[in-house]
């Protein structure tokens, strides 16, 4: 009798362990299923994205290979507002002839469905575009610049060959020649790649900040700066810092920088203006710019300006301290180069109006 009950009495302890494995086995894989749904939500709400597009920083999940394509954009009165800049990645502003300004816009992370108007080529513009290994576009150039293109094997698009052909460019009806020329965005990599451009490319990316880094960029407050490539307002370049959005907002003939058909406002994360010798080369007044030497330079971010150096490394213009890259941070940067006579401290002034 006493066997039996002991018997039992190790029986019930046997399955009363068993249970408490079990459920403990149970606890123990519902916390890890628990921990893997969490991570797998945490991945599917921030998915890793291994790609970076080379001229502004943002992160994509795909890889960034599309072709760069420098589009010459003009800044003309008559041209404004223009078309397509508000998805451009880094828009150089240069003095063409007399104190207007003509733009060199580069596209990659977003593609406009038409850029414009068009205006003719430049030496120092194919120059930058195809040290940022870009396509370069434009309509019509003068015959010495053309033969410049050619001789050194510049990649090329030119309106003048396709003038209002439907595809690749058009013309605008509301506007007269020579700023009613548009790009027709999306026939651009077939018409390369029929002229045996590649139109993918591999990219290194500029240096771009972290956003602790960018967080913590220090320098002096600059919530409004000015750029003067001549005193009359038409030549005048306004930028006004927006806190909540921390970009800039770009203004010129005392009025806001817009897009034409939607009028959304041109915003941008760094502004780099470079100071450079400018001389005229003829009767024209078409210039010689340099663009390799390198020079004194401000970067304004954040709301916050800083004084540095520019170098040309490997084509592309770069902002340097102490020998070393100075980070942007992601988004849109604009590129001034202005003439170092009078230079940044006559042609630029700052305000925290």
């Amino acid at each position: 009798m006493k066997k039996l009950f002991f018997f039992l009495m190790l029986a019930m302890l046997l399955l009363v362990a068993a249970c408490s494995d079990k459920e403990g086995k149970t606890a123990e894989d519902n916390e890890t299923k628990a921990n893997e749904t969490d991570e797998k939500e945490q991945a599917k709400a921030s998915p890793e994205k291994a790609h970076t597009f080379p001229l502004t920083g943002v992160q994509t999940e795909n890889p960034a290979e599309d072709r760069i394509v420098g589009v010459m954009v003009n800044n003309q009165r008559k041209a404004r507002p223009q078309t397509g800049l508000s998805k451009a990645d880094i828009v150089f502003e240069i003095l063409a002839e007399g104190q207007i300004t003509r733009f060199l816009a580069l596209f990659q992370s977003e593609k406009p469905d038409v850029v414009g108007p068009v205006r003719s080529a430049r030496e120092y513009y194919f120059e930058l575009a195809s040290g940022y290994g870009a396509l370069y576009v434009y309509h019509g150039a003068a015959n010495f610049v053309n033969d410049m293109i050619k001789s050194r094997q510049i990649e090329h698009l030119d309106g003048a060959l396709y003038d209002d052909d439907g595809h690749l460019f058009e013309r605008g009806s509301l506007r007269r020649a020579p700023h009613n020329s548009y790009l027709q965005f999306g026939a651009v990599y077939d018409v390369a790649q029929n002229k045996g451009y590649n139109i993918t490319h591999s990219y290194e990316p500029l240096s771009f900040a972290s956003r602790e880094e960018a967080a913590a960029i220090k320098g002096d407050a600059a919530n409004q700066v000015k750029i003067v490539y001549s005193n009359r307002l038409m030549n005048i370049v306004k930028y006004k810092y927006d806190k909540n959005s921390e970009t800039y907002a770009r203004y010129s003939d005392g009025e806001q920088t817009v897009e034409r058909h939607t009028n959304e406002p041109i915003t941008i994360d760094n502004i780099f203006i470079v100071e450079t010798p400018h001389q005229v080369i003829d009767n024209a007044g078409r210039r010689a710019i340099d663009i390799t030497s390198g020079g004194n330079a401000y970067l304004i971010q954040k709301g916050k300006i800083r004084k540095v150096q520019w170098e040309n490394r490997d084509g592309r213009i770069i902002p340097v301290k102490d020998g070393d890259p100075v980070n942007f941070v992601a988004g849109k940067t604009w590129i001034n180069i202005i003439p170092s006579n009078p230079g940044l401290s006559q042609s630029v002034t700052v305000t925290n109006e």
